[in-house]
């Protein structure tokens, strides 16, 4: 639109993504009351004419310019594609809670809210949002307050499948946070594996435990003490464990289109911080497992640096005690055809896979 004037962003937002022609917008733009003024002939001439074919990429794509060189790297020339997914809404997707009832029965109790089957997870459904870009308020339908669904994107359920987790195994579940994965992986082995989670900051585990409450998941809860306090509550587990799950602090570059104010908060300082973080839970995780155990690594983020370099970085470190080891992900039926494979694992994109920008990868401990 020639200028970066309120008004320019919304006449070119609203011509760009929500796809109305000149008229249209003319309606809206028609002086009448609280309406804006008119559009000139110099906007109109430009929503007939203007294009973003010859801008530079961060205008394009609508990204923090430093960040493309990492970007660039991984999407090569789908870039800008992916970049214009990631400006668009996300869908919004809940994961069928297998320990209450199966997809189809999620399906039939979900009706009334039409919703459709996740085209890659097989746990999924994706509810429609309406006109205005909401969707309904799943927190309060019966069928949640009874645990049957979890609000959960489809690449996070996919990074959940990848694992590989199986009945019978300890599995750590390291950055749990919330504790959405630990409770996909209870569903996964039907409460018949033992789940560890915990997350270095306790106030992140705190909505974990309503969580279990209403999903009827079994997972062990074991949140760290602060302050002088603080002992390390894993040490007992050192060296016996058969699978450890990292869904790794990031920049959640993988995430824009859920979080857009994301992207033009994030500072190239960001980055070194977050590397760091990973390097330690990684060595973290390295110490967990068990010989022949497996070390899944999980981040929401599109950038190398915290994906294969990551993982490059750790096996550095640990020497031939561990090695990557991408045949251990888990099958996915349809998902091969849908997701760029990188040196050491996957990468799902909006553009590709329809989801959240997650990466996955994982590495077995030799001795």
């Amino acid at each position: 639109m020639g200028g970066e004037t309120g008004r320019a962003i919304v006449i070119g937002m609203l011509r760009l993504q929500r796809g109305l022609a000149e008229p249209s917008i003319a309606s809206l733009f028609d002086g009448a009351r609280f309406a804006p003024p008119p559009l000139t002939e110099d906007e109109r001439k430009r929503l007939a004419e203007g294009s973003l074919a010859d801008a530079p990429p961060e205008v394009a794509g609508d990204a923090p310019a430093f960040v493309l060189p990492s970007l660039t790297a991984l999407f090569g020339d789908a870039l800008l594609p992916e970049l214009r997914a990631l400006g668009r809404r996300a869908p919004l997707d809940i994961r069928a809670n297998t320990l209450k009832q199966d997809r189809d029965a999620a399906l039939a109790a979900l009706a009334d809210l039409s919703p459709e089957v996740t085209p890659l997870s097989p746990l999924g459904l994706r509810i429609p949002l309406g006109e205005d870009g909401r969707g309904p308020a799943l927190h309060v339908d019966p069928l949640f307050l009874e645990g049957g669904f979890e609000i959960q994107d489809e690449g996070s359920q996919i990074a959940s499948l990848l694992a590989g987790a199986r009945p019978g195994e300890t599995i750590v579940d390291l950055c749990a946070g919330g504790g959405g994965k630990s409770l996909a992986l209870a569903a996964i082995t039907g409460n018949a594996a033992r789940i560890i989670a915990t997350d270095a900051d306790p106030r992140r585990l705190a909505p974990i435990h309503e969580r279990l409450r209403r999903s009827g998941a079994e997972v062990e809860v074991r949140t760290p003490r602060t302050g002088k306090a603080r002992a390390d509550v894993l040490a007992d587990l050192d060296g016996t464990v058969d699978r450890v799950l990292v869904d790794a602090p990031c920049t959640g570059t993988g995430t824009w289109r859920r979080n857009p104010d994301a992207k033009w908060r994030l500072r190239p300082g960001s980055l070194a911080g977050r590397l760091a973080e990973q390097a330690e839970v990684l060595d973290r995780a390295a110490k967990l497992l068990r010989p022949g155990g497996t070390l899944v690594y999980v981040t929401c983020s599109l950038l190398p640096e915290e994906n294969d370099a990551a993982v490059d970085g750790l096996l550095r470190r640990a020497g031939p005690a561990i090695q990557a080891k991408a045949t251990d992900l888990a099958p996915v039926p349809g998902l091969d055809d849908r997701v760029r494979r990188t040196a050491r694992g996957i990468q799902m994109s909006p553009a590709l896979t329809g989801t959240d920008g997650f990466y996955v990868a994982t590495m077995t401990r030799k001795s």
